[in-house]
């Protein structure tokens, strides 16, 4: 994601875009390595990662060599990085009948719910400012899914957790 979006940002040459997701795909990266160092599965994390990378190029060599002008490059790119956000704003709602059916939000984090709250407000605001849809849109997700966990929150509070 961050990657995409730093793309997404090359091409539109915002210097915002560019500094936050350079400075997401370090700690993403950091992440990996770290993961893949203290993992006991070596070889699994190192086969996704080359699977990855693999995807990655696949995808750079389509959006600069298969897509010529940079208009159409830059409305696919922010396309392409509108729908992965989107889905990575849903995604924790993917343990919806969970949380109802054991009443319990044990499954969610609420700093994280939190931070994605600030982060995709933020996000919708500067694409407000920008005019930019691609931006804009897909983070209004992350809002109306935050607040859907901070419903889910308040209704199952930590009180009336079941332990498993």
């Amino acid at each position: 994601s961050n990657l995409s979006w730093l793309g997404y940002g090359c091409l539109k040459q915002d210097w915002t875009l560019i500094a936050v997701n350079t400075i997401g795909a370090a700690l993403q990266t950091l992440y990996i390595l770290v993961y893949s160092y203290y993992s006991l599965a070596k070889r699994a994390v190192l086969l996704q990662s080359l699977g990855f990378l693999v995807v990655l190029a696949a995808g750079y060599c389509y959006f600069t060599l298969l897509i010529p002008d940079t208009q159409a490059r830059l409305t696919r790119l922010g396309l392409f990085c509108s729908v992965f956000t989107i889905i990575m704003y849903i995604s924790p709602l993917a343990d919806l009948t969970k949380i109802i059916r054991t009443g319990s939000t044990r499954c969610l984090s609420f700093p994280l719910t939190v931070t994605t709250f600030l982060a995709s407000t933020s996000w919708t605001l500067y694409g407000l400012q920008l005019h930019d849809p691609y931006i804009m849109v897909p983070n209004m997700p992350g809002i109306v899914t935050s607040a859907v966990r901070f419903w889910l929150f308040w209704r199952y509070a930590p009180s009336r957790d079941k332990p498993y």
